[in-house]
């Protein structure tokens, strides 16, 4: 006799237990108890389930109950079946609670360093399995970025190009910007620089337009000077590392990119000037898509930043 798919499709949870319990103890008593059940009502169900498929599931023996070859392939699918069950109904759970799931943010790289990777260590330590994505990028990037979706939240700052209407903001704060060297450049251990110093030293830093560039451009300007001629044009901090180890260059970054560079366990011989003044770049915001909700863990993660960007204002 032909037994239809619907067949199958009709079963439910509680049996799909019981075919599972049956082949795993090979009694029926045992696997009643396991399901908290008296033994006629897994009888009974038992007997529902084979007229359901249409054959018989196992056959009784001096060892017990043998599944028979649709009954090894019931009791194998079931259980798998049932398996797939638990990990949804867990992957839920953690999806509520915001211990699971994905989240992706950017930030630019001070942030990025000083705020973001805390957090990130905290969720990880307490749910390793929540996937994130981090994008560091130029503030343009990323907003643009937010605006499209494909963020949950940023730490960026406000460009005149971006309707500020379409964000929700949190004032996060500013970044101050340490000059790096090599640790043995001529001017690492001098007690106070001043910009007029180091106008004839080679410079690296990001293009123009970037926001720690014009703050260098401003506190020349503010000197009644041009930035330096001798510059190398990078955004990539490999680049930077590279060119300070090797020359007397000097490259202007955020304080946190500095200290990661210069701080165990990274000790990779370099120094910050002590400068006569103190270099402020705009401020930046913790940014997210106004209207959009965000997942728990994103929620959770989001959470944690505002408390490191609170913990150290």
């Amino acid at each position: 006799m032909q037994m239809s798919t619907d067949s199958f499709l009709n079963l439910k949870t509680a049996q799909l237990r019981l075919i599972a319990a049956v082949a795993d103890h090979g009694q029926l008593q045992l696997a009643a108890a396991e399901l908290a059940m008296t033994q006629p009502a897994a009888s009974r169900m038992l007997a529902e389930i084979e007229k359901t498929v249409r054959a018989p599931l196992f056959l009784r023996s001096p060892r017990g109950m043998v599944p028979t070859l649709i009954g090894k392939v019931l009791a194998r699918r079931a259980r798998a079946m049932l398996q797939e069950m638990r990990d949804m109904a867990r992957e839920v759970e953690e999806l509520r609670e915001g211990r699971g799931g994905l989240v992706r943010v950017g930030a630019v790289t001070g942030p990025a360093l000083g705020y973001l990777v805390p957090a990130i260590r905290q969720v990880k330590a307490t749910s390793p399995e929540v996937e994130i994505t981090v994008e560091v990028a130029p503030s343009v990037q990323l907003l643009r970025e937010l605006a499209a979706g494909q963020l949950d939240f940023a730490l960026a700052r406000l460009l005149p190009e971006f309707d500020s209407k379409e964000f929700d903001l949190q004032p996060a704060r500013d970044e101050i910007v340490a000059l790096l060297v090599r640790r043995d450049h001529p001017l690492s251990r001098a007690p106070r620089v001043s910009l007029p110093e180091l106008a004839q030293y080679e410079w690296v830093m990001q293009e123009r337009g970037a926001p720690i560039r014009q703050a260098m451009e401003d506190a020349f300007g503010q000197d009644g000077r041009p930035l330096p001629r001798n510059i190398v044009n990078s955004s990539s901090l490999l680049l930077m590392i590279a060119l300070l180890s090797q020359t007397n260059a000097i490259a202007p970054m955020a304080e946190e990119v500095a200290a990661l560079v210069m701080e165990e366990p990274v000790g990779a011989g370099f120094a910050v000037l002590a400068l006569d003044r103190q270099i402020r770049v705009a401020p930046y915001f913790l940014l997210s898509t106004r209207g959009r909700v965000l997942s728990p863990v994103a929620n959770r993660l989001r959470a944690l930043v505002q408390a490191e960007l609170s913990g150290r204002a």
